[in-house]
């Protein structure tokens, strides 16, 4: 990690008003904090948009006595098991089930494994949520 540096910015009194708002509510406390997490976001997704390597889960939840799903999603799987990592699996009641699934790839190649995974029929909810493996971000 570098050294730490102070740098001054102007900014528009509306928008730091609203920033300083949104701050709150999350619990930053104080703005290097707040502004810090903004930047990494910003990285994060410029590491989405140059099909970097990113980390992720892709959440599902689907009724289990459809015919034959269960099979379906562990296929799609096995198609890519360089880039599933693990997968945890909920019976949330009698019919539904969540399936979380680690990943990691290039953002194009997991957001692939994703859709396939949520266009599949009998998927009734599913969404990626996909980080950075922080190799690029302090």
């Amino acid at each position: 990690m570098g050294e730490t540096l102070r740098f001054s910015v102007s900014i528009d009194s509306d928008l730091l008003e609203r920033f300083d708002a949104m701050m709150r509510r999350k619990g930053y406390e104080n703005r290097s904090e707040a502004l810090r997490d903004v930047i990494r976001e910003a990285l994060v997704r410029e590491e989405w948009a140059k099909d970097q390597e990113i980390v992720g889960t892709i959440t599902l939840v689907y009724e289990h006595h459809k015919r034959d799903l269960s099979e379906r999603l562990t296929a799609i799987q096995h198609d890519h098991v360089n880039a599933v990592l693990s997968t945890l699996h909920i019976h949330l009641d009698h019919d539904n089930c969540l399936e979380v699934i680690a990943v990691r790839g290039t953002a194009k190649r997991v957001q692939q494994i994703a859709d396939s995974l949520i266009k599949t029929k009998g998927v009734k909810h599913g969404k990626l949520s996909a980080t950075t493996t922080g190799k690029r971000i302090c």
